[in-house]
């Protein structure tokens, strides 16, 4: 048996043959698209750091800390540096055009954030700049924004215009990093807020604690929580995988629905191959019957019927695994606000093979039993 003949045999009928493959490479391009975007959720689960801690009001994260918890959480054993930010929450021109935006205490933020890889000049001129602030590479291509540019976001849960100026752009150190924030300095907010809403300022969002033995995070933890046990803000510090977590978490039974309906396209596929090769070995039967007569045996016979599927299920999905690599950047123009990291990993890329090779399975068992358990006789006196 030659790949030759497998090719002969998988393509005699053209066009049935052609839109299995098609159909094939349609659902492998879905399965990974489906698989990435379940990926792009847990980013930033896989980008947190190991020896990352933050601290939270132990209600919500609607509700701020004091500022000053900071100097009692840096007097704890075992913490190596400390920062702070807040979330803020605004848009820039319009409500179509939102991202991610923070502001932070400029002087440490990025000390402890080595993934936002930043020139040394830039990172300076951001310290120096009050009104200064720092984007990452894809929010400055998506807006053409250059280093000196003035933008202003519209504020929602801080209102009015915050004019500042682009100072620094970062870039992330790997793929999984999301280069589609902006921070600005947590002085600058508050001051404002000192101005206008007293009762507001000096008040931050989170701590963010890195530690020197990542070994030590729960004990870290404990530590900082017990300082501010029975007061009016209580904690809760958890590593900042934890954190992650939780967000992502909030969305399970939608990253259970698109999990759901990656497996159902899967088995769709396999009943639209498997009626391909049942029709295919159906009108070829008297063919099987005489290699029967001369002497082949189930296992080549098998063969034979395996490689056939084979065949269509990898062309299938080699196109569609070619495919998906340019609608993942097609699709990124469209989401990029909400999945900043949208990327197609190696282990998507085994879950689309593996995916193939079942299709290809699942498409060859019906045929096969039909050929090796069929009666020459019977075989030989259908009209195909």
């Amino acid at each position: 048996m030659t790949w030759k003949l497998l090719f002969r045999n998988a393509f005699r009928h053209t066009l049935r043959s052609l839109l299995t493959v098609f159909g094939v490479a349609v659902a492998v391009l879905a399965f990974g698209l489906l698989r990435t975007v379940v990926d792009a959720w847990y980013a930033g689960v896989s980008a947190a750091a190991a020896n990352r801690l933050i601290t939270r009001n132990a209600i919500s994260l609607t509700f701020f800390l004091p500022i000053a918890y900071g100097d009692k959480i840096r007097a704890v054993d075992g913490v190596q540096a400390i920062s702070h930010m807040s979330w803020f929450g605004g848009i820039y021109l319009d409500r179509k055009n939102f991202f991610a935006n923070f502001a932070v205490d400029a002087a440490s933020y990025l000390e402890l954030y080595p993934e936002f890889v930043v020139s040394d000049e830039e990172r300076g001129a951001f310290v120096r700049d009050r009104k200064g602030c720092v984007v990452g590479r894809g929010l400055a291509r998506r807006f053409g924004w250059q280093v000196g540019d003035a933008i202003s976001l519209q504020g929602t849960i801080f209102a009015g215009d915050w004019p500042m100026t682009v100072r620094a752009i970062y870039t992330g150190r790997d793929a999984s990093i999301d280069e589609n924030q902006l921070f600005f300095h947590w002085d600058y907010l508050n001051e404002r807020l000192k101005a206008v809403s007293p009762r507001r300022a000096n008040y931050a969002g989170i701590f963010v604690i890195r530690i020197a033995d990542a070994d030590s995070a729960a004990a870290v933890s404990a530590a900082v929580d017990e300082l501010f046990r029975n007061s009016l803000a209580e904690t809760l510090t958890e590593t900042e995988r934890a954190f992650q977590l939780g967000f992502v978490t909030m969305s399970e039974a939608i990253l259970m629905a698109i999990r759901m309906v990656s497996l159902l396209i899967i088995g769709i596929i396999m009943a639209v191959a498997a009626n391909t090769m049942i029709m295919s070995v159906r009108e070829r039967l008297h063919e099987f019957a005489v290699f029967k007569t001369l002497g082949f045996g189930a296992w080549r016979l098998g063969g034979m019927i395996l490689g056939e599927s084979l065949v269509i299920c990898a062309a299938g999905g080699a196109l569609g695994i070619a495919g998906t690599f340019p609608a993942l950047q097609l699709l990124g123009r469209y989401v990029s606000n909400v999945f900043p990291v949208l990327a197609i990993t190696p282990a998507t890329l085994v879950y689309d093979a593996l995916a193939v090779l079942a299709v290809a399975l699942a498409a060859a068992v019906f045929p096969i039993r039909k050929v090796v358990t069929v009666r020459i006789v019977d075989a030989l006196g259908r009209v195909a």
